[in-house]
């Protein structure tokens, strides 16, 4: 049984994974940043500050009573949307360095010109006369 793990771990796929949820972790913690220490500060320039986490309905009376906390959903689509388009613009840009270092004659598919219609045509009618009755 422990061969058997130690073969399942040595495989390509279960170490690209962890690779690529270490760094998506790591990735992860950036871009958290860029939203949140640069992003949202110039963001908040713009909208006066305007924090929509406080806004909710009380849904009973006394002090246990549960919160509809509707501002709180509100502020995590707004950050949503912006860590969305963060990750956006960083993806595109590196497409637009991998399409740099490759040459814009190596990311577009060479196309080879095929026969003609007209050609195909002759090869039929060739092959039809070239068959005895």
């Amino acid at each position: 049984m422990l061969n058997e793990f130690k073969n399942f771990i040595a495989r390509g796929n279960v170490m690209d994974m962890a690779v690529g949820i270490i760094v998506g972790a790591a990735f992860t913690t950036v871009v958290g940043s860029l939203v949140e220490d640069m992003i949202n500060p110039i963001i908040g320039l713009f909208t006066g500050g305007v924090d929509f986490s406080g806004l909710g309905v009380r849904l009973g009376e006394g002090e246990g009573a549960a919160t509809f906390a509707y501002g709180n959903f509100i502020m995590a689509v707004i950050n949503f949307l912006i860590v969305a388009w963060v990750v956006f613009l960083l993806v595109k840009g590196v497409n637009r360095l991998k399409e740099a270092a490759m040459g814009k004659d190596e990311a577009k598919p060479v196309e080879v010109p095929g026969p003609t219609e007209k050609d195909l045509l002759i090869e039929i009618r060739d092959a039809l006369t070239s068959r005895p009755l």
